[in-house]
């Protein structure tokens, strides 16, 4: 699965590759430069803002008939993937790969995106807890304890750096028997978490809620303080993102692993791979760890670097400000991911037919071929991808200078945003540059 991620590179840009890594590197500063003179009120503070969804719709969104639906739709599926994994054909073709590395890692940006808190509501593992804890005449809400405070969403970032370890750098990523003692391990942790903290746990600690929950706040839907459904902007409900412990890791590894990902595709990190008689596992870890640890410390160090009054402690800053690389983050996924999430994404469709590898065709698709026409049209894909990284960091861009008119004294309301403008303008010439293999 891992070299499905080809992207194609910078030769197929309609402009030189440098010049798209400059302009994109320049866009980003003027964009702050307009903001400076254009934007000197915050905007996104208001939490009432928004058009109210019809009462008929907000009752079925909201309804038990729709999430019972959607529970036993996401346990079914779970149930069905889970036979083909114990029961199937040890081969990348089993459809089990594509699934997981597919349609749940890369799938839950676009999901995400158009339906907000999707993975919440297919969750299997929430499910599970749910019919465990009626079983038991418990309240799935209500743990043994109350979650700690101070341990956040450091779980899900310890998850999310897990997984992506499984996928990136494991050399047995393609092998079915460690992509099912990783769910196994999931699964346990989990429902452990959820008997002992409540639904709480799975808010917090589960590494695939936690990453739908922030690409969510991307999306048209949002809620007002009084629970009621409505219509607004993605960038103010992307400024309703809890500021919480935990925060800046789970971004960072987001965006740190997407980076590593583009890295290990390089033509001279694929020769000295192979051409290497040290140990690659190894190296590959150590990168990975590396390049999540140098978004984060970047990061904080930026959020940092500026003065504060008495309302805000410094250490508050980094997770304050934290949501503003949301939209960075799905700006790598689309530039990274798209020809994999639609090319491997239809050989999934393919495969899931013929769960076992017996020959059989459950749905129909079996012999469905992938359309390859991204692929075949290599300067509208490089054109997408420089668009979807500027584009993600300019709404970044946005969303921290609107967090900052808010919490910042007004004496450090514009020098207090350039170190972190400086942190997103690296992010920006980095993403371009190993995107395109330069």
């Amino acid at each position: 699965m891992n070299v499905a991620h080809g992207l194609g590179g910078g030769s197929d840009l309609p402009i030189p590759a440098s010049f798209a890594v400059l302009g994109g590197t320049a866009a980003l500063a003027l964009s702050f430069v307009i903001l400076l003179f254009a934007w000197r009120e915050p905007r996104f503070t208001n939490p009432r803002v928004g058009r109210t969804v019809p009462v008929r719709v907000a009752r079925f969104l909201d309804g038990v008939t729709l999430a019972a639906a959607l529970r036993s739709a996401g346990l079914v599926f779970f149930g069905f993937v889970a036979v083909a994994a114990v029961a199937g054909q040890d081969l990348v073709t089993n459809p089990t790969f594509g699934v997981v590395y597919v349609w749940l890692w890369v799938g839950i940006v676009p999901t995400s995106l158009l339906f907000g808190l999707f993975f919440k509501a297919v969750s299997p593992a929430r499910t599970i807890h749910l019919l465990m804890m009626k079983a038991l005449r418990g309240d799935p809400a209500v743990g043994l304890r109350v979650y700690p405070t101070w341990l956040g969403t450091w779980p899900a970032a310890a998850g999310l750096l897990a997984f992506v370890w499984l996928e990136l750098v494991s050399p047995d990523s393609t092998y079915l028997g460690p992509v099912r003692l990783w769910f196994a391990i999931y699964f346990a942790i989990m429902l452990v978490g959820g008997a002992v903290f409540g639904s709480t746990w799975f808010e917090r600690a589960d590494p695939f809620e936690v990453y739908s929950t922030l690409v969510g706040h991307l999306s048209i839907f949002g809620r007002r303080p009084d629970g009621a459904l409505v219509i607004r902007a993605p960038m103010r409900n992307l400024a309703e993102i809890s500021a919480r412990v935990g925060l800046v890791a789970v971004v960072a590894v987001l965006l740190g692993s997407t980076a590593f990902d583009s890295f290990r595709s390089s033509r001279s990190w694929v020769q000295f791979s192979q051409s290497t008689t040290a140990d690659i596992t190894l190296i590959n870890t150590t990168l990975l760890v590396g390049a999540c640890s140098i978004v984060g410390v970047t990061f904080v160090v930026a959020t940092m670097a500026t003065g504060v009054d008495t309302t805000m402690r410094r250490r508050d800053l980094p997770a304050t400000f934290a949501h503003s690389l949301v939209p960075i983050v799905v700006g790598y996924m689309i530039a990274h991911y798209l020809t994999f999430f639609v090319e491997v994404g239809q050989q999934t469709l393919a495969q899931i037919s013929d769960p076992l590898g017996n020959g059989a065709n459950l749905f129909g698709t079996a012999g469905w071929q992938p359309n390859f026409w991204l692929s075949l049209h290599p300067s509208m894909l490089a054109s997408i991808k420089v668009a979807s990284i500027v584009t993600g960091h300019v709404l970044g861009v946005i969303a921290a200078h609107d967090r900052a008119l808010s919490v910042l004294p007004r004496q450090h309301q514009v020098t207090g945003q350039l170190p972190l403008l400086a942190a997103m303008t690296l992010y920006t010439f980095a993403g371009l540059y190993l995107l395109f293999g330069l």
